[in-house]
Formats: structure tokens, sequence, C-alpha cells
């Protein structure tokens, strides 16, 4: 992590144009590589789908999510950088590469927020059967078999039935692919809400004390901020009809993932958005955000999506930085964006930041969008040894060679 000297230095140095905003752009400088120390979150523009990979500080290694689309490209961002391999396989290429500086070829864990094609694989012609079991290469499943996944988590495991998952190709795929795992004992777990120990560093944690993982919610099931202290927030459906039980979105998991002072929110795709049924309950969104209280960067729930990114997220989180991972047409609508801009909500600053904005939303949002600092490429936060500021670097997302598009100065944490 550079301070402000070293930045102003380093821009004019490699080309930056510097502007009163608070950025730089490039197109000559690469990533830096990881150090010991750093904790990197990177936010992956593959145009297919969800996915986000975390180096650690000792070099524990995190992925949350791994998803692939079968949407054209009317509605959907092209496949980048290329189609020339499977965009599961593509985030795995980039997990790797990202990887080398801390000397790791695996995964101490993978997160599957929610049982969906966009954030675990979707089924085309193009997957292969797996060696391994009877599913196909997908999403997640593509990745494990380049790098090995050490321990997944999910929302269901092992029963599936609180709720039960879609019933959907892609879903009895993974489902599939969990059976394997076991078959194979590979180590699998359902998500414990409240913990803060099921996700932490394996490799050397006592030098990092302040680095912590705290299970926020799932399956309608929150936190409550008192030691591992859990509500559930959906009603009790036996016997109801199907129309009022809770959907897969709304049983995403959610994390608050901190280092130091920085603190880092996501949630897959909760909504706050109650369908004019008066079920309060919908609303899982807004008391998971303050479960996790104010944070330094947050992902934007369900990309940013109409039924998410509420009043209630966004006053609750209040962030220096949101993170959209967009790819379809539809990400982001244009009253989440709003009210990510919005200084009514919470005071100050706050930069915003888009995977893959189609042209077709660019024109929709045209009132906001200009305030988006990047509409396109990998977006990395990347935070300082003991965790009192951080950056926001953008990537380009048509090659493999991490080149810088945009890079932020230092912030701090409060």
């Amino acid at each position: 992590m550079i301070d402000r000297r070293k930045f102003i230095q380093l821009a004019a140095a490699s080309g930056f144009a510097c502007s009163v905003r608070g950025y730089a752009e490039s197109t000559s400088a690469v990533l830096e590589p990881w150090q010991p120390g750093m904790l990197d979150i990177h936010h992956l523009a593959y145009g297919r789908g969800n996915s986000a990979f975390a180096l650690c500080p000792d070099g524990t290694t995190l992925l949350i999510d791994a998803g692939t689309t079968e949407d054209p490209f009317d509605v959907s961002c092209a496949q980048k950088p290329n189609t020339h391999v499977r965009p599961g396989q593509w985030i795995a290429s980039y997990v790797l590469r990202q990887m080398r500086a801390a000397r790791r070829k695996e995964l101490d864990y993978a997160l599957i927020t929610h049982l969906h094609p966009d954030h675990l694989g979707d089924l085309g012609p193009e997957n292969p059967p797996s060696p391994k079991g009877d599913y196909r290469l997908t999403g997640v499943m593509d990745v494990d078999a380049i790098v090995p996944i050490k321990n997944l988590i999910d929302r269901g495991f092992p029963d599936y039935n609180s709720p039960p998952p879609p019933q959907a190709p892609y879903a009895q795929n993974y489902l599939n692919y969990i059976a394997s795992r076991r078959r194979l004992s590979e180590a699998t777990e359902r998500f414990h809400v409240g913990s803060d120990s099921q996700i932490h560093l394996v490799r050397h944690p006592a030098a990092y004390p302040g680095f912590a993982v705290r299970n926020l919610a799932a399956n309608g099931e929150v936190w409550t901020g008192v030691g591992e202290q859990t509500r559930r927030y959906f009603p009790d459906v036996k016997g109801t009809a199907e129309a009022n039980h809770a959907t897969e979105n709304l049983c995403s998991l959610a994390i608050r993932l901190s280092y130091g002072k920085f603190n880092y929110f996501t949630g897959g795709d909760l909504t706050s958005d109650t369908e004019d049924s008066g079920q309060s309950w919908r609303d899982i969104e807004t008391p998971v955000a303050q479960a996790a209280g104010p944070v330094e960067v947050a992902v934007a729930d369900h990309h940013a999506y109409f039924d998410a990114v509420g009043p209630g997220f966004v006053r609750a989180l209040r962030p220096q930085a949101f993170i959209i991972p967009s790819w379809y047409i539809a990400h982001p609508a244009v009253l989440p964006l709003k009210r990510m801009l919005s200084t009514q909500l919470y005071p100050g600053n706050r930069e915003i930041y888009a995977t893959c904005v189609m042209p077709a939303n660019r024109a929709v949002n045209n009132q906001f969008i200009t305030k988006v600092k990047s509409l396109e490429g990998h977006v990395i936060v990347r935070v300082a040894p003991g965790g009192d500021e951080f950056q926001i670097i953008v990537t380009d997302n048509s090659d493999d060679l991490d080149r810088i598009k945009l890079i932020s100065e230092p912030h701090r944490c409060s």
C-alpha cells in the first residue's frame, strides 16, 4: 500500500492522468502482486455471473461464488476475456494467477451464497461430464477441477431442505457434485450463522489477530450482534401456499470480513422488496445490513437489481465504496443506483464501481451512470497491512495481463 506522496509519484512515473475526484487512469501499469500482510478482494468481471476471490493477509484463500449463465448476448455481457475456455475455467486461471505470489495452488474455502446458476454454474452443451462423479463441469465445479477446494460451504448442506433448492438441472447438477465430494471425503459444511470461526486464517492466524469473518445470515436466520446468537425472520411455512415461502435469493449467505479498521460486506442476492405483500420479513436485506453495521466497502446485493439495495441497506452500511457485480442488461437498476448516491441516506463521499454495464443499461441510467467510477473491469479492493487504509484498483478484463485501468487514492478506514 502506498501513501499519498508515493501515489502521486507512481502516477507521474506511470503516465497516469490524476483527477480532482481522487483517482487516476492508466493503460500501461500492471497490478503489483499481493504481499504478506495485505488483504486483496477481487471482484471478477468475466461477464457471465458472479465471482469474487480473497487473498488474505497470511495467504489463506477464499472464493465467493463462481457462477455462469447461458443468457444470450442481447441481454448479457459478452464473456471476457474470450470464449476459448468456459467461464469457470477462466475464473480458475485468474485465481491461480493471483495466488502465485502467496505460493498457493488450492482454495482453503469456497463459499456458495445460494443455489442459482449465476452464482454456482449453469448448464449448456459445452459442459462436459466430470471424471469424479455424476455431474458436469461448470462454474464452481470447473474451478474445483483446476484449483482444488479444500472446504466448500453453502446454505443447505447436508439435507438441503430448509427451504429445498430450485427444481432445475443446474441445481441437481450442483447437488450431484456435493454428493461426489461426500463420497470422496472432501470437506463440505453448512454455513453456521453467527459464527466468527468457521472461516478463519489457516496459515499464520496469530500473526494477524485483527482479521475475522463474521457469518451474518442464511435462510432467514440473522446474527443478533451478541456472541453467536441469531434470530429467525422467516415465518413457519408449514401448511402455507408456496407463494408465501422464501425465495432462493432471500436465503442467500452474508458475511462481514474485517481486518483491523477495515470492514467489508457481501450478501449474495439478498433483497428488500416486499412485493406489495405487506409481509415485512421479505425485506431480509435491511436486518442483515444492520447486523453488519457500517463498513468501508459493500457489495451491492442482487447486482443492484430493482428489488435490492433498499434505503435500510444503504443507511446501515454507509460505505466509502460500493461494488456492483453486474453482467445483465438490468444491472444496475435506476433506483438502487440513486440510493447508493444519496447523501440523504448518509452524508459524505462515496464511490461506485461496476464489473460490466451494458450499453443499453447505460442509456437507461444516464442520469446517474456518469457518477459511477468504472463500468467495466475487475474491481480489486487492496487493504494495507494492518487494515488502516485501502485502495480500489480496476484492471482490464479483455486479457489476462492485469493492466490497471483505474486506481484510487488511499482511503482511510474509520
